[in-house]
């Protein structure tokens, strides 16, 4: 599973080959959540709130990478590409 991206002790992970809806894997300390691309909002797992709210802001700003990396990894393509953290 590869890493896109890493900010304020936050992972974010896509797998290779993942089922629908397009998401990402996001990981702090004992937190893990699965986010949607699309809505920015968590449908499987926990996350802390202030770890919430800066991935969510990260998505914002990086939505239509997000969704070429996914495609990417989807069809498990080994070129991804690393997304810039939250600054």
């Amino acid at each position: 599973m590869p890493e896109i991206s890493r900010f304020y002790g936050i992972i974010i992970k896509i797998f290779f080959g993942d089922h629908l809806p397009p998401h990402f894997h996001a990981y702090y300390n004992e937190y893990e959540a699965f986010y949607s691309i699309e809505t920015g909002e968590i449908f499987h797992g926990d996350m802390s709130r202030a770890q919430h709210r800066l991935i969510q802001a990260w998505v914002e700003l990086h939505r239509e990478e997000l969704n070429a990396n996914w495609n990417i990894l989807v069809e498990q393509k080994t070129e991804f590409f690393k997304i810039k953290p939250l600054d």
